[in-house]
């Protein structure tokens, strides 16, 4: 169900309640192409709701986001044509609410249908309340759990038998983990900085480093190579917040303008498919494609073998991405010259070829990493 063929255009509230913003939300997500994790935030940082009523938007949108195939096929046989955009989602917040939230119906219909224009509410409320009605069966996992096919066929792929523990595990929101300094990180990414084992008076480079967590838990003379200038400014907040001395340097980490073997420890934590972290990123397995892999793949050998000419003999190097592709993980470190010997990673990283991974859990995100020193 879409309402990308009908007008979005509609009167806003002045001051909107939780379930219109959410709603605004949705429709710039579905309409423009909005990212749930930057919108939600713009959109509640305008607005005058108290805490509460902010938890409660947020679980809305990314919930919604996160279950929009399932959502969509329970409200599939009660709408016979697409709605205009701000009727599809307040339909998708309804039956959100109704089937996975567990709110009361008559709470649900009453408040759901003032998101909509007055013409609107007795659609609205006539679909939900069909809603109500209709027994669930679902056709298939994908559609149950709210995945596309292919990343359904994948985890069949990649985890076997644990695949719908590890899907079902990814529509569960992410867990709020704080490390010691107050930065929230989760717990897979806070194991990476430490792979480095950097000690002081050490060099060392973080090639990928907005938005800065790893780089502010590197030891060392760090260096934080990043491309793109809107992360230069998260990354250079986010290390001043946490009073690290890492030195910034707008650069592509495919050609850094660093001194080759001038490093004692290289982290490079590239772009990928983030099939890891998808509890996080809710709309992210709606844009990511399986062709993404074979690209992402080939960008990252790249930037691998950079990261590897920076690299002292005897020093150390770090691969890392939050995803579990073999396109992105075991095929891309296997390019890696014989002067790079792997290094074993304890538990609870779970032995992967040349590299290492964490199936992606309720208490923390999915992730690989691969460790190598430098012989000679």
């Amino acid at each position: 169900m879409s309402g990308s063929n009908r007008p979005r255009k509609y009167d806003k509230p002045e001051i909107p309640t939780a379930r219109q913003l959410a709603a605004e939300a949705l429709v710039r997500i579905d309409e423009d192409d909005a990212y749930a994790n930057l919108v939600t935030p713009k959109l509640l940082a305008q607005s005058k709701l108290d805490p509460r009523d902010r938890r409660f938007v947020t679980e809305l949108v990314y919930g919604t986001t996160r279950m929009r195939r399932a959502v969509d096929h329970l409200l599939a046989p009660h709408v016979l044509k697409p709605p205009p955009a701000i009727a599809t989602a307040a339909l998708r917040l309804g039956a959100y609410q109704l089937h996975y939230m567990k709110i009361d119906d008559y709470a649900v219909l009453s408040e759901t249908v003032n998101v909509v224009p007055k013409g609107l509410r007795g659609f609205v409320n006539g679909v939900l309340r069909s809603v109500t009605r209709s027994r669930v069966v679902w056709p298939d996992r994908a559609t149950r759990l709210s995945y596309p096919d292919w990343i359904d066929r994948w985890a069949d792929e990649t985890f076997g038998d644990d695949a719908e523990r590890v899907l079902s595990a990814m529509n569960t929101p992410a867990v709020v983990a704080r490390r010691d300094d107050g930065y929230v990180q989760d717990p897979a990414s806070q194991l990476i900085s430490g792979l480095l084992d950097t000690q002081e008076g050490h060099r060392v480079a973080d090639l990928c480093a907005a938005p800065g967590g790893k780089t502010s838990a590197l030891g060392g003379d760090v260096v934080a190579v990043e491309l793109n200038e809107a992360r230069i400014g998260l990354l250079v907040g986010n290390l001043d917040r946490l009073d690290s001395k890492a030195r910034v340097v707008r650069a592509d980490a495919v050609h850094p303008p660093l001194r080759p073997a001038s490093f004692d420890g290289v982290l490079l934590d590239a772009p990928c498919t983030g099939l890891g972290v998808l509890r996080r990123r809710p709309d992210a397995r709606w844009r990511v494609q399986r062709r993404d892999m074979d690209r992402l793949g080939a960008l990252q050998t790249e930037m691998l073998a950079s990261a590897a000419a920076l690299v002292v003999p005897g020093g150390r190097l770090v691969y890392s991405v939050c995803t579990l592709t073999d396109p992105e993980t075991v095929d891309v470190v296997a390019t890696l010259g014989e002067e790079f010997v792997p290094v074993g990673l304890p538990e609870p990283w779970e032995p992967q070829s040349h590299g290492a991974r964490l199936v992606p859990d309720i208490g923390h995100d999915g992730m690989f990493a691969a460790v190598f020193t430098r012989s000679g």
